[in-house]
């Protein structure tokens, strides 16, 4: 092992097809890159520019769409960059980027949380609601969730800089996700492992359990109604968290948490862009489906869209 040489960039990839594929590759993820961009920046200026969605719902919206644009952010633009031209990615480039991608998305999970029992509190406890979903409170999660997120990011990164990289330079994906990387050292990765499936068991598990028992009293809840259409209204004001959180947590376990015998390079390159390249894109696209006050927000800017160009 002394006698190999250190890695000081690592080669990505994924995605490593035919000239004519990668082509057609890049202009599919160029086009998912600027929709999410669009689709997340115009929920977020909507949100912020509507006196009317000043609820705790469409605060955590805006900024789960933040989030959304930096999450993407963190491997789309080296995706890019991949498909037309170097595949390389230096040492602490590839680190920084391990960072992030634990960041941001360990901020979506207890993002995606807080956003769940915010409905608890409207639905299960709505004269209490104000009370509850304070300003402050509302900020408190948010910044609690950056801060979980940061943490996480710290704790799982830090045990990946001291391992050894000798040799092995080629990362079969396409971004430095911890599995692919702990795949190529030459030395003892159990504590690097371990870290990981303590904290990751530890987050997905307590921002899961939220989740649960919040929608189980808000089912609860909902089937004493006796109105079919005050269910149905009540049911639709959580369909879209239903959605991304399914989206969400189904392929990312799915990309972390199987065992290693069950690896694929094809099945992990899929599952890893739909949960940190395709979700980023649907969550604004299903949030302005499914919610009927972002919905006619989006058509107001869209009324007055050709009569600003014509001014223009």
């Amino acid at each position: 092992m002394e006698n190999l040489t250190t890695v000081t960039y690592f080669v990505l990839l994924g995605f490593s097809y035919s000239p004519p594929v990668q082509s057609c590759l890049f202009l599919v993820f160029l086009f998912i890159y600027v929709v999410t961009l669009m689709g997340n920046i115009v929920i977020m200026m909507v949100i912020r520019g509507n006196s009317h969605l000043r609820s705790p719902m469409y605060f955590f919206l805006g900024h789960l769409s933040f989030l959304d644009v930096c999450f993407s952010s963190v491997s789309v633009p080296k995706v890019l960059m991949n498909l037309v031209t170097s595949r390389t990615i230096s040492y602490s480039g590839c680190m920084v980027q391990t960072f992030f991608i634990f960041l941001t998305g360990c901020t979506e999970i207890f993002l995606l949380a807080a956003m769940a029992y915010d409905r608890y509190a409207a639905i299960c406890k709505p004269l209490y609601y104000a009370q509850i979903m304070k300003a402050a409170f509302c900020r408190g999660l948010v910044g609690g969730a950056w801060a979980i997120g940061f943490i996480h990011g710290l704790v799982n990164t830090l045990p990946v800089l001291k391992l050894k990289f000798c040799g092995q330079n080629i990362i079969r994906h396409f971004s430095c996700e911890l599995p692919s990387l702990l795949a190529l050292s030459c030395s003892e990765t159990f504590i690097s492992r371990i870290t990981f499936f303590i904290t990751g068991s530890a987050m997905v598990g307590s921002s899961f359990f939220i989740i649960l028992v919040s929608y189980i009293h808000i089912v609860s809840t909902v089937l004493k109604m006796h109105s079919a259409e005050a269910k149905r209204k009540t049911f639709s004001t959580c369909s879209s968290h239903l959605i991304v959180v399914v989206l969400y947590y189904g392929t990312g376990c799915f990309r972390y948490m199987r065992p290693n015998s069950a690896s694929s390079v094809i099945a992990d390159e899929f599952f890893s862009v739909q949960y940190s390249i395709s979700t980023p894109m649907l969550n604004p696209i299903i949030y302005s489906l499914k919610t009927r006050e972002v919905k006619e927000a989006i058509k107001k800017i869209m009324r007055y869209t050709p009569l600003i160009s014509h001014i223009l």
